[in-house]
């Protein structure tokens, strides 16, 4: 018989063959699409370095809802911005914040929809780190009792999740624990497991209105370098009561996606983080990419390296690429 007896290219001649025998396949239902609300009505706000990203309402954000879950898109996950902040954050916590007041309508105008509270403070900190700072440093044991608070808050408000993305240690025991002594026992944690210290957060932080105003966040963030350590993380949130798990980035931290899935058979969230959607869309609009194609491309492989869930800010063209 003629060399070669293996001809894998056979199966890639036509797009028939290939999404039958296709290995990983992306869907809308993969997505959880991020919305930032503000106070006002009828506030639509692009932000700047995130074209077709906006800060939104209230009202707003149940209108860019209900446009997501007509997609296929399963869930969102709501950053608050308050009218007001101060040093322990304390609109995060308010059962009358910005956060909770979103989440109550948009539980209402769209029950279907699954809604993720993420629990930090440093968008309402006057200071923009994601605890309370004593002599210039975040204090860890201090910050535990008010993410505590703020995941209760945001669940009596309708979360149906809610995630800690603060990086103290201890913070899904303390949030666990006031979680089921508040009744809330069925409410599901999805711990900001291995979040790292990273150049790609400076979009969001121009949306979320969160940029620190003195040091940075590697204190309490992962170093790059380091997945010994994300393992680690995620082991110690597994024990603490985390009920899904995630690594944030994702683009530049696929090995580490991959890694996690390998050792811990729990679901796995991604965070395709801001950085990573502001490059494509750069580079897109300066005509060097084919957006559409890499976007889908990038998604495919956040999936691929082991992500059951993709928080993603292309959710909803992806989705309509995809036919959601």
């Amino acid at each position: 018989m003629a060399f070669p007896v293996q001809r894998p290219r056979r199966l890639r001649r036509t797009e028939g063959l290939r999404r039958m025998v296709r290995e990983t396949t992306l869907q809308p239902s993969d997505f959880i699409y991020p919305l930032f609300v503000i106070e006002g009505r009828g506030e639509r706000r692009p932000v700047p370095s995130m074209p077709g990203i906006f800060n939104l309402s209230v009202d707003a954000a149940v209108e860019e809802a209900k446009a997501a879950r007509s997609l296929g898109v399963p869930a969102v996950i709501v950053f608050g911005i308050p009218d007001r902040k101060d040093a322990e954050g304390s609109r995060a916590y308010a059962a009358d914040g910005i956060v909770q007041r979103a989440l109550r309508e948009l539980k209402s105008a769209v029950p279907e929809l699954q809604l993720v509270a993420d629990v930090c403070l440093c968008e309402y900190t006057d200071h923009g780190h994601c605890g309370v700072v004593a002599r210039g440093e975040v204090q860890n044991d201090a910050t535990l009792p008010l993410l505590a608070r703020m995941a209760v808050t945001c669940a009596q408000a309708g979360a149906d999740i809610v995630a800690p993305s603060d990086m103290m240690d201890g913070r899904v025991r303390a949030i666990r624990r006031a979680l089921d002594e508040s009744g809330l026992a069925e409410t599901p944690v999805l711990a900001y497991s291995a979040k790292y210290a990273s150049g790609f957060y400076g979009p969001f932080r121009e949306a979320a209105q969160s940029t620190p105003q003195f040091g940075d966040r590697r204190g309490y963030q992962m170093d790059p370098g380091n997945v010994r350590e994300a393992l680690k993380e995620v082991a110690l949130d597994l024990e603490e009561g985390a009920d899904v798990v995630m690594v944030k980035p994702a683009l530049a931290y696929l090995d580490v996606i991959a890694r996690v899935k390998e050792r811990f058979d729990v679901p796995v969230a991604a965070y395709n983080v801001s950085g990573e959607f502001s490059m494509l869309k750069a580079a897109a609009r300066a005509g060097w990419v084919d957006g559409d194609r890499l976007m889908l491309e990038i998604l495919t492989s956040i999936k691929r390296a082991g992500a059951d869930l993709i928080l993603t800010y292309h959710a909803l063209e992806a989705a309509r690429l995809l036919g959601g």
